[in-house]
């Protein structure tokens, strides 16, 4: 990954931009980070936090921060999986730049673990073929033994955890022009926007509240894409000769090269950051009643012997949303006693089998969405810890009125007033019941299912709204009241005004 692409990512610069600055340079000279703020819109302080945040990529097998006899067990492993290999595949694999497979087949060959099968040429470039000798066969079993982790190359706990640091989510600051464009496709009051912005700017925990139905879920799903920082993720790292695997393509979104036309092009410091770590956006990581208490902790290999990171590791710089929380398998009481330490003090302490405990930095927003009472999941010690407590609540008969039209419309429908009036006199006159968010794409899917049943064009009739509003609620729902007859009121069958308003009926 370039990193030209990754100012692109961060909306620092244009393709157009970086070109240009490459030209300027041709001819005026100087540095091309002084070109890029010279012809683009780009601040030099803006550039240079975001160019700092990449890892450096390493020299020499010491810049790589692991033991020489790590890696040689790591090369080894690899070449035995694949019988033979040569200098690009192995950095292909190991994510090390040629320089430091460079020096370990060096090393490797010092000590007799390698034998040379010849050259061969690949995209263009004369290489040479290595496979194990048989000391180095007999090395590579002993590696196996220990792990038998094929891959990229670990970086240092030290390193992981300075850069956690680095990439702080505190750090990015969310405007309000960010959470109107986050939350424009949802209809929500200005004052909800106005206690969600405050609350993801802290990187503090943050619990959501409220009536089923009401898009707390959609709220915690806008916040992660509120923020546009590109970061960091390890595939991997390395503690007490132990390996964790981080990097999950089902958690992490890895920025792609956005124009080929920059991928030849040499960087604006180095040629490359360490291909150890892959550039992402923040993480969003959704969890709902399947958690428990064995996902938040290392899950350890026994055939394999190397662990995979818990959920929240993975979510490390970004967002964990726990969905329903108090309906896990886990209570709720074990559940919080969990996470009172690390979002109290910032550090997760994690344990590895052999006993050893080792610590990394706290860094993410945790947000807690649930439609149960919080006094009853939460006693008053844990409450005081989540310094954000936004309650979802119901939409008003205008927002309401507003989401029905529009969800009506998306499905090649009109409402007419004597639909939706209709439709909030049975809930909030006759039975009592608080308008919900969710309602109108509910009523709206029963009546286009009941239509598609008849083979007839979707429309809103007095007995598909008598049917979809049937199926919201059970007879012994407290409050509610089995329909009766009403009076004639205006309206037409398909939302036209008419003479006569059609009655709902079950």
């Amino acid at each position: 990954m370039r990193i030209a692409n990754i100012l692109i990512a961060n909306g620092l610069a244009t393709a157009a931009d970086i070109v240009a600055a490459r030209e300027s340079q041709a001819v005026d000279g100087g540095a091309l980070r002084d070109c890029l703020v010279r012809v683009g819109n780009v601040r030099a302080a803006d550039l240079d936090r975001v160019m700092n945040m990449a890892p450096n990529s390493p020299i020499s097998l010491e810049d790589t921060g692991l033991s020489a006899a790590s890696l040689l067990n790591l090369m080894v492993k690899v070449i035995h999986q694949g019988s033979e290999t040569t200098l690009s595949n192995l950095g292909a694999v190991m994510k090390l730049p040629p320089r430091a497979v460079r020096a370990l087949i060096d090393l490797a060959t010092e000590r007799q673990l390698l034998e040379v099968l010849g050259a061969e040429r690949q995209g263009g470039v004369t290489q040479m073929r290595y496979a194990l000798s048989l000391k180095g066969k007999e090395w590579a079993r002993q590696a196996m033994e220990q792990n038998e982790y094929i891959g990229p190359a670990p970086v240092p706990l030290a390193v992981y955890c300075e850069q956690i640091g680095r990439q702080r989510i505190a750090a990015e600051r969310v405007d309000r022009a960010m959470v109107d464009r986050a939350f424009r496709d949802l209809i929500v009051s200005p004052a909800l926007v106005r206690e969600i912005g405050p609350a993801v700017n802290s990187g503090r925990s943050i619990l959501l509240y409220g009536a089923p139905g009401n898009g707390k879920t959609s709220i915690g799903e806008r916040v992660g894409s509120l923020f546009r920082e590109v970061i960091y993720i390890p595939y991997c790292f390395e503690v007490e000769g132990q390996i964790i695997k981080v990097f999950d393509p089902s958690v992490h979104k890895e920025i792609e090269n956005l124009n080929d036309e920059l991928s030849e092009m040499r960087s604006l410091r180095r040629e490359d950051i360490d291909t150890r770590w892959v550039a992402c956006w923040r993480p969003l990581l959704i969890t709902g009643g399947e958690l428990n208490l064995e996902m938040l902790d290392l899950s350890f290999n026994s055939l394999a012997k190397f662990y995979e990171a818990p959920l929240h590791i993975k979510a490390l710089g970004g967002i964990f949303l726990i969905d329903d929380f108090g309906r896990q398998l886990v209570s709720p009481s074990a559940l919080l006693n969990r996470w009172i330490v690390p979002m109290e003090s910032r550090v997760e302490h994690l344990k590895l089998h052999t006993g050893k405990t080792f610590e990394v930095p706290f860094d993410e927003l945790v947000i807690f969405s649930t439609n149960l009472s919080p006094g009853g999941l939460m006693d008053p010690a844990f409450l005081r810890r989540i310094p954000y407590k936004i309650e979802v609540g119901g939409p008003s008969a205008d927002q309401y009125r507003l989401i029905f039209q529009v969800v009506a419309r998306k499905h090649g429908l009109e409402a007419g007033d004597w639909v939706i009036d209709e439709i909030i006199n049975e809930l909030r006159v006759r039975n009592d019941f608080p308008l919900a968010s969710f309602q109108p794409k509910f009523i709206i899917d029963q009546v286009l299912a009941a239509a598609k049943f008849d083979g007839v064009t979707p429309c809103f009739t007095p007995e598909y709204l008598a049917l979809a509003l049937g199926n919201l609620h059970t007879s012994d729902t407290p409050g509610y009241r089995p329909p009766g007859e009403t009076n004639p009121i205006p309206g037409g069958h398909d939302g036209d005004s008419g003479d006569e308003r059609p009655t709902v009926t079950h």
